[in-house]
C-alpha cells in the first residue's frame, strides 16, 4: 500500500519480498556508522525485521518504518520512519543507500512522509536527532524545515557523543 508519493519516490508498506534489498541497504558503511541498530547481517534477519515492522503499522507505541521506492527503477533505495521516544515525543529517521545518496532522495522522502504520518498520529511536531558529525543528515533536516534546538554531548545509540537535536513544527492554519 502506498503511504505517500513525490515526483520520484513512493513510500509504501513493506512486503516480505523486500528482505534482500533491506539487508543490502542496511549493511552499507553509513548505516553501520550512524544507525547501527538498523543493520541486518543476513537476509533472514531483514525478513524478521520486515515482519515485525509490518505487524506494527498504526500502533502508536511502535516504530513506523516504510521503504522508499525509486519510481524510475522500481527498487527500494532506503526507508523513512517515525519512532516513538521515551518522553512521548516522536523522532523522524531515514536512510538512503550509498548508491543513491547525494541526489536529494532523503529530503524528498521526508517532505512527502511528514504531512501524512503527522496527520495519522495527530502530531504537531517531530524531533530529529543525529550524530553531530553526520553532515548529510543535518542538511536533510534543515532542507525539510527542522530547526536545531541543541548541539552537544548526549546519549546517542547507547553512548554519550556529540549530537544534534532538531524540531519540526507543523504550520497551523489560521
Amino acid at each position: 500500500m502506498i503511504i505517500a508519493e513525490s515526483e520520484r519516490l513512493l513510500i509504501q508498506t513493506f512486503s516480505d519480498d523486500m528482505a534482500q534489498a533491506v539487508h543490502e541497504l542496511s549493511v552499507d558503511e553509513n548505516n553501520r556508522r550512524f544507525q547501527p541498530d538498523e543493520v541486518f547481517e543476513t537476509e533472514q534477519d531483514a525478513l524478521y525485521a520486515i515482519q515485525y515492522l509490518s505487524a506494527n503499522y498504526g500502533n502508536p507505541e511502535a516504530p513506523q518504518v516504510y521503504p522508499v521506492i525509486l519510481k524510475e527503477k522500481d527498487c527500494n533505495i532506503g526507508h523513512v520512519e517515525l519512532v516513538p521516544l521515551e518522553n512521548g515525543e516522536w523522532e523522524i529517521g531515514y536512510h538512503i543507500g550509498m548508491t543513491f545518496a547525494r541526489k536529494g532522495f532523503a529530503s524528498e522522502a521526508v517532505k512527502a512522509f511528514m504531512p501524512v504520518i503527522m496527520k495519522q498520529f495527530g502530531l504537531d511536531h517531530i524531533m530529529g536527532i543525529c550524530a553531530a558529525e553526520n553532515c548529510a543528515s543535518r542538511r536533510v533536516m534543515e532542507k525539510c524545515g527542522f530547526v536545531m534546538e541543541f548541539e552537544g554531548n548526549a546519549m546517542y545509540h547507547g553512548e554519550i557523543r556529540p549530537t544534534c537535536r532538531f524540531r519540526f513544527t507543523a504550520k497551523t492554519e489560521e
